[in-house]
């Protein structure tokens, strides 16, 4: 009986891990954080947007965590940059000019040319990463942030 429970609980959890985080989801995760939230801040967190001023926390629920940060100093007050990354796919060629046509082969011999099928050659998608914004935190408070249109 607990077998069987596993084996239907464990896609369930490898689904919901695979859920796309959006401000609704992670409001609903940490309503204690949202709730401290002055209230034009819970406003922008809702529309997924930040603002200067805004606490780390208030950006962990609007745009989520990060993929990277970078801890500094300027001017004697303390830096964080939170950036965030995406991937864009780029579609080429193994070979210039080669697209994989072939003849397939059976037990009677070539027959039509066809896309792809004996040599296995193709386009290719390879992901880029790239970054789509970043907020610098100066003294624990948005400063300055940026994202791409």
């Amino acid at each position: 009986m607990k077998n069987r429970l596993a084996a239907a609980v464990l896609p369930l959890l490898l689904f919901a891990s695979c859920a796309p985080s959006t401000p609704a989801t992670r409001i609903a995760a940490q309503p204690a954080a949202f709730a401290q939230l002055p209230t034009h801040q819970q406003e922008l967190v809702r529309q997924g947007r930040i603002d200067k001023g805004m606490s780390p926390a208030a950006v962990l629920l609007a745009w989520g965590r990060p993929s990277r940060e970078y801890e500094g100093h300027e001017a004697g007050s303390t830096t964080l940059r939170w950036d965030y990354t995406g991937t864009a796919p780029v579609y080429h060629a193994p070979y210039p000019g080669y697209y994989g046509y072939g003849y397939a082969y059976s037990r009677f011999g070539s027959y039509r040319r066809a896309p792809y099928l004996d040599v296995g050659i193709g386009p290719e998608i390879s992901y880029l990463p790239y970054r789509r914004a970043s907020v610098l935190f100066r003294e624990g408070r948005v400063s300055e942030w940026e994202q791409i249109r």
